[in-house]
């Protein structure tokens, strides 16, 4: 990402879109879709893979539809080619079952203007048909180089990563690989075709060596990892996965995920965690909340 503050160009970002809820989208959740999406992420977690619950990041599927309509109520269109996901943060209430029918809708809540770049904080509810709330998410969507001139609205929930952290033995290192075919898998099951993920050709004329891979499926990694270390493989136990994304990750690539524990209070432990790629570190401000 780049961070070149002499090429930032001012755009006026429209604030009459903020607070608008979109429109509502419906997704049936089938247990061959939620198999799909675990073995599309390498989760090694049985429940997962035979579809009978579904893994943590699968709650962005019903969403995807719904979640960049509101992006599009305050950014400017021309500017789109210089959007990047920035951070994503999940609130669970409960987790995703086959036959469930979810109803989900999105608005954007707020943007920060920084010397980098603009990023507008949006909020996501998914719900069952009948009401129940089954998540809450938060995502921010980055425009590198480009200058709102303000700060506006509402922030998403702060994670962030205590450095100091590093200075202690993490409490568990989970070794991860990226299959080259990772991207061509991961696209179907999430429903996300962003060329930048399947074509050489486009990813090269953005300025990419290649293709590149899903930052929710780095996600999806670093949450089976957690899960697996510190949750007993128990997706029902997790209450808040949070991440920023940090650098690029391609085809191919050898991962680690780290974690901390952080704190306990009121039956919920907290973890810290980060993947890195060698010295590189791709997720970070990673968190984690487990009911005990």
């Amino acid at each position: 990402m780049s961070t070149d503050t002499s090429a930032a160009r001012v755009v006026e970002f429209d604030d009459a879109g903020l607070e608008i809820w979109c429109d509502e989208e419906c997704f049936e959740v089938t247990g061959a879709r939620i198999a799909e999406y675990a073995a599309a992420t390498n989760d090694p977690i049985a429940a997962h893979r035979a579809g009978e619950v579904a893994a943590p990041i699968f709650g962005i599927v019903p969403v995807f539809e719904a979640m960049m309509m509101p992006v599009i109520d305050v950014a400017p269109m021309d500017i789109f080619g210089r959007v990047v996901h920035g951070e994503h943060d999940f609130h669970f209430h409960r987790a995703i079952l086959p036959g469930d029918r979810l109803v989900s809708r999105a608005k954007a809540i707020g943007y920060t203007s920084r010397a980098t770049g603009t990023a507008i904080t949006l909020r996501i509810d998914c719900r069952t048909d009948a009401g129940e709330l089954v998540n809450e998410q938060y995502l921010t969507a980055f425009f590198r180089n480009i200058d709102a001139g303000k700060t506006i609205g509402a922030l998403a929930p702060a994670h962030k990563f205590d450095a100091t952290l590093r200075a202690r033995e993490p409490i568990a290192v989970v070794p991860q690989h990226v299959d080259d075919d990772q991207t061509f898998r991961y696209a179907p099951a999430a429903g996300d075709p962003v060329p930048l993920h399947l074509d050489e050709q486009v990813a090269e004329d953005a300025g990419l060596p290649g293709i590149i891979a899903h930052g929710l499926c780095t996600m999806a990694f670093a949450s089976w990892a957690v899960l697996t270390e510190v949750a007993g493989s128990d997706v029902r136990r997790l209450r808040r996965f949070a991440v920023r994304f940090a650098e690029l990750v391609f085809p191919g690539d050898d991962l680690q995920t780290r974690i901390w524990t952080t704190g306990s209070a009121g039956g919920v432990t907290t973890y810290a965690f980060e993947t890195v790629r060698g010295e590189d570190i791709v997720l970070t401000d990673g968190l984690a909340e487990i009911t005990d």
